[in-house]
């Protein structure tokens, strides 16, 4: 997982040029707390802040055309924060899903939610299904928000929901195979991340998606959260592009003299 830094001069056309590009861009949007630390401010600010990384990854993943962003917002770890800064996590997400709605609408950005939302509180869930229906008709940018999620959640889930569709008589045991997993995690239907970004230089997966991101491709960035932009984006699809994906395989040998 080597570090990742990005480079000013990136030309997006270059990397669009290249090609072979990443179809599902999955973010651990990491370093909100440390950015706001290192100021001496309090950490809601650095939450603050990491709406501008939001919004470039999101235009820059569109402009590059990528098919699904895929944002590691809240996990359920997250809850056992302090309540005054949960209780401002929430009312700050629901002031942005107000006040991006139109410019997603306006970029054809579409918005899908995963992960246990039934315990978000009611206004928060309120304002997603209110998002989600406004961006329904959109045909760009598949913008996934991972929200009260965890990995090892989702599995759960998608156990109990095995096991409900066997009681039933809808699945067979024996028909249990990755296809019929992958048809019950939260991102059914949409096509596994094929590169993970993660911010502030941790070298860990924190709890997202563990199933879907086996063979993904991973950059490291040491740039906090709320300083990411649209470059730090292209130098991971451009580190993307260089990658040899083997998918546990052997390369093909090279048929040159």
């Amino acid at each position: 997982m080597p570090r990742g830094q990005s480079r000013p001069d990136l030309d997006k056309e270059a990397i669009l040029v290249q090609g072979n590009l990443p179809r599902h861009v999955a973010v651990i949007m990491d370093g909100n707390g440390r950015w706001a630390t290192r100021r001496g401010l309090p950490r809601i600010a650095g939450h603050h802040a990491s709406r501008r990384g939001v919004r470039e990854a999101v235009e820059g993943a569109s402009e590059l055309g990528i098919e699904v962003l895929t944002l590691y917002t809240f996990s359920v770890e997250n809850w056992q924060r302090p309540a005054g800064e949960v209780a401002g996590l929430m009312s700050f997400l629901r002031q942005v899903l107000k006040e991006e709605r139109d410019a997603l609408h306006r970029n054809q950005v579409r918005l899908q939610v995963i992960g246990r939302t039934a315990d978000l509180p009611g206004e928060v869930r309120e304002e997603v299904d209110r998002t989600v229906r406004h961006l329904s008709g959109n045909t760009g940018l598949c913008l996934v928000l991972a929200l009260s999620y965890g990995g090892r959640t989702e599995l759960v889930d998608c156990v109990r929901k095995l096991l409900a569709d066997v009681g039933d008589g809808r699945l067979r045991e024996e028909d249990i195979d990755e296809a019929a997993v992958e048809a019950r995690l939260y991102t059914a239907g949409l096509p596994q991340p094929d590169l993970l970004i993660r911010t502030s230089g941790e070298m860990r997966l924190s709890n997202f998606l563990l199933w879907q991101l086996a063979y993904a491709e991973i950059y490291v960035t040491d740039t906090l959260w709320p300083d990411f932009r649209k470059r730090d984006l292209f130098a991971a699809v451009a580190e993307y592009q260089k990658r040899d994906r083997r998918f546990g395989r052997v390369a093909a040998p090279s048929s040159g003299g």
